[in-house]
C-alpha cells in the first residue's frame, strides 16, 4: 500500500498540477482574448481545434510509448525501454511534421471547415500559422515527458510547464494589448506568445531529460527498432489509438462546427467554457497517467492480481474527487463567465454549458482512467478503439445532428444530448474491464 501511494503521489500529483496550471493559464489567455470580442474568441477557438487534433494524435503516440516503457521497465529490460522511447520519438516528430505542413499551407481551408464567417477566418489565419510551428517542439516534449513519468520524474515536465505557462501568460499580456511600448497585436500576439513559450518548454525539457539520464546513470540505447516487439506489433498498438483518438477529435471538431453554424454567439459561448473543461479534466489526468504506469509495470512483472486491485483503487479515487469538483463547478459557473466582456446572452449560454459539463464530469473521468490508462496498459488497444469509435460515430455525432438540424434545438440542448455518448462509452468500457481480458504482458 505504501509503494502504491508513493508512486501515485510521485506521478499523479505533478501531472495533475501541470494539467491544472496549463488549463488555469488558458483561462487567463481566454480572458485576455475575451476583451477583444466574440469574433476574436471564436477565431482563437477554431485555431485551437486544429491544434487539439494534433494534441490527441501525439497523445496516442505517447500512450504507446508509455505502454512500452512501463512494461519493459517492469520486466527490468532497460535496453528495450530505450528502444521504445526512440521509436515513439521518431513517430511523434513524423506526425508533427505532417500537421505543421497542413497548418501552414492549408490554413484557410481548415478554418472554413468550422465557420462561414469571413471575419473569423481572416482573424484566425495568422494565429493558426503561428500555432503550426509549435507542433514539432510539442512532439518531442510529449514523448520525453512520458519517459520521465515512467521513471517517476514527473516533476521535470511540471517545472517545464510552469516556465512555459508563465512565459505564455506574460507575453500574451504584452503582445495582445501592446504593453511596454509594443504595438497591440491581438490574436496574432496570442499565437506568437504560444510559439515562444513552447520553444522554451522544449529547451527546459531537453535539459531536464539529460539531467535525469545522468542521475539514473542509465546507458542510452541509440536505436529506432524494437527487439521484442515487431514493427507490425507496434503498429497494432499505435494505429487503433491513432484511429480512435483521431475519430474522437474529429468528433469534437464536428461538434464545434455545428455550434458555429448554429451561430457565432453559440460558438463563442462554447469556446469560453473549454479552458474550464480542461481544468477539471486536467485535475484527474494525473490518475490516468499514474494508472497507466503502475498497472503497466505490474503487467510487465505478470502480477495480474495486483494490477486489477490497483486499477479499482484508481477508479474509486477518480469517482470521489469528481463528485466534489462537479458540485463546485455548478456553484462557480456564473461567477466565471461574469469576467468576460461579451454579450449577456453569450454569458448565459456558457453558464448553462458548464453546468451540463459538471453533471457529466464523473463519467468523463471514469472513461479517461479506464480507457486512457488502465485497459490500454495491457497493450491491446483495439478494445478502446472500438468503444471510442462506436461512441463518437454511432452515438455522439448522430445525436448532435439530430438535436441541431432536425429538432433545431439551442446549443445548450445540443451539448447536453450529445454528451450522452459518455454514459454509453462508460457502460461498455466497464464491462470490458470486469472481464479482465485486457490484462496482458507484452514482455
Amino acid at each position: 500500500m505504501k509503494e502504491f501511494s508513493r508512486t501515485v503521489c510521485k506521478i499523479a500529483i505533478p501531472v495533475t498540477i501541470q494539467s491544472m496550471l496549463q488549463s488555469s493559464f488558458s483561462i487567463i489567455d481566454q480572458l485576455m482574448i475575451g476583451q477583444l470580442g466574440s469574433k476574436s474568441i471564436a477565431a482563437v477557438g477554431l485555431g485551437g481545434n486544429f491544434s487539439l487534433i494534433f494534441s490527441v494524435v501525439i497523445g496516442a503516440v505517447g500512450t504507446v510509448a508509455g505502454i512500452l516503457i512501463a512494461q519493459f521497465l517492469g520486466a527490468k529490460d532497460e535496453e528495450e525501454a530505450w528502444r521504445g522511447f526512440w521509436v515513439s520519438t521518431l513517430a511523434g516528430v513524423a506526425v508533427a511534421a505532417i500537421f505543421t505542413i497542413g497548418g501552414l499551407f492549408f490554413t484557410g481551408q481548415i478554418l472554413r471547415i468550422y465557420t462561414k464567417d469571413a471575419g473569423i477566418v481572416v482573424e484566425g489565419l495568422v494565429y493558426l500559422k503561428l500555432l503550426s510551428f509549435t507542433f514539432i517542439p510539442m512532439a518531442f516534449s510529449s514523448i520525453a515527458a512520458v519517459w520521465l513519468r515512467c521513471r517517476e520524474y514527473a516533476a521535470v515536465p511540471l517545472a517545464a510547464s510552469l516556465l512555459a505557462v508563465f512565459c505564455n501568460t506574460g507575453l500574451n499580456y504584452v503582445l495582445i494589448f501592446g504593453k511596454f511600448g509594443q504595438k497591440p497585436m491581438g490574436t496574432c500576439g496570442a499565437g506568437l506568445a504560444t510559439l515562444i513559450s513552447q520553444i522554451l518548454n522544449l529547451m527546459f525539457m531537453i535539459l531536464g531529460f539529460m539531467y535525469c539520464v545522468q542521475k539514473e546513470k542509465s546507458r542510452i540505447t541509440w536505436a529506432v527498432k524494437l527487439k521484442k516487439v515487431t514493427g507490425m506489433e507496434y503498429l497494432a498498438m499505435v494505429m487503433p489509438i491513432l484511429f480512435s483518438e483521431f475519430v474522437w477529435s474529429m468528433g469534437q471538431n464536428v461538434f464545434s462546427a455545428v455550434y458555429g453554424h448554429i451561430g457565432t454567439e453559440s460558438l463563442a459561448a462554447y469556446t469560453l467554457t473549454t479552458p474550464v473543461q480542461g481544468l477539471f479534466i486536467g485535475a484527474f489526468s494525473g490518475l490516468s497517467a499514474a494508472s497507466g504506469v503502475i498497472v503497466g509495470k505490474e503487467l510487465g512483472k505478470k502480477e495480474y492480481a495486483c494490477a486489477y486491485k490497483d486499477s479499482v483503487k484508481m477508479l474509486l479515487l477518480g469517482a470521489a474527487g469528481t463528485g466534489i469538483l462537479a458540485v463546485a463547478l455548478v456553484c462557480m459557473a456564473g461567477f466565471y463567465v461574469s469576467f468576460y466582456q461579451v454579450e449577456d446572452s453569450v454569458k448565459e449560454i456558457a453558464r448553462c454549458i458548464l453546468i451540463i459539463f459538471a453533471l457529466y464530469t464523473p463519467v468523463k473521468v471514469q472513461n479517461m482512467i479506464l480507457g486512457g490508462g488502465i485497459i490500454r496498459s495491457g497493450g491491446n488497444t483495439k478494445i478502446i478503439m472500438m468503444i471510442d469509435v462506436f461512441g463518437t460515430l454511432a452515438v455522439g455525432i448522430p445525436l448532435c445532428f439530430i438535436a441541431a438540424y432536425i429538432w433545431k434545438l439551442s446549443v445548450i440542448w445540443v451539448y447536453g444530448i450529445l454528451s450522452v455518448e459518455e454514459i454509453v462509452r462508460f457502460v461498455i468500457t466497464f464491462v470490458m474491464f470486469r472481464k479482465k481480458d485486457w490484462m496482458k504482458s507484452i514482455s
